[in-house]
């Protein structure tokens, strides 16, 4: 039987394929997937830990490693699968420390991974943190002017605990300089601290008034005076 062209041609690619080895599929590596690199805590009060569990997958055909995690606060601390098997998952949990967020925050951590295409990934939380007591307008008052003017402030404290409070004590360390008096605004809830000079020389002066209250999450608040009283050039000639 004679074989034509054609089908001889045929036969040799048969044999051809039948004999070579199958080319291996190429190597994807590692690589990392991140289903979240964003979490919103909304408005929590200031006095909670904060943890979130970001989930890493790895997509590829080889380990996946974490190299390092690097965070842009100290009080944010990580803690992590740092080995992922292709197909794999693994997390990655960061706990922000009680008392390290004020109002609108936004913490970010860096995170290195082994996966060429896509080395690092940056993991944000966020929020809004609400002090137990709200202090308006400020914490410190400065009195300046002249010995003899009526030099006053106050300070509002806001209450924003579950249960009532008050002020109950206080002390100052420069009684010789100014008076202080404390009323209650609205009982267990918002509570005024009036401070007024009452030295007549010129000069400066610094100290504090200690607050005791009834709340065991804030049981001392500090306020801080200063006092700058001098007298015009034009007078003192």
């Amino acid at each position: 039987m004679r074989i034509t062209k054609p089908a001889y041609r045929a036969l040799i690619w048969t044999l051809l394929l039948l004999c070579t080895p199958a080319i291996a599929k190429a190597s994807m590596g590692p690589k990392a997937q991140v289903l979240e690199t964003t979490f919103d805590f909304g408005e929590i009060f200031e006095d909670r830990e904060l943890t979130h569990t970001f989930v890493i997958k790895n997509i590829g055909d080889a380990l996946l490693e974490i190299k390092d995690i690097d965070s842009d606060c100290a009080c944010t601390a990580a803690d992590s699968d740092r080995r992922i098997p292709p197909g794999g998952v693994g997390r990655i949990t960061l706990t922000i420390a009680p008392y390290s967020v004020l109002r609108q925050f936004t913490k970010k951590t860096t995170v290195f991974f082994n996966d060429p295409d896509h080395p690092q990934v940056v993991l944000t939380m966020k929020g809004y943190g609400k002090p137990f007591i709200e202090i308006q307008p400020s914490h410190i008052i400065r009195f300046r002017g002249k010995p003899g003017e009526e030099l006053k402030g106050q300070v509002r404290f806001t209450s924003h605990l579950p249960v009532p409070w008050e002020i109950k004590e206080f002390k100052t360390n420069i009684p010789q300089f100014i008076d202080v008096n404390v009323k209650a605004e609205q009982p267990g809830k918002i509570y005024v601290v009036e401070v007024r000079n009452k030295r007549q020389e010129a000069g400066n002066y610094a100290g504090l008034i200690e607050l005791f209250t009834t709340s065991e999450k804030r049981p001392r608040l500090i306020m801080r005076v200063f006092g700058e009283l001098s007298i015009p050039s034009s007078q003192g000639q």
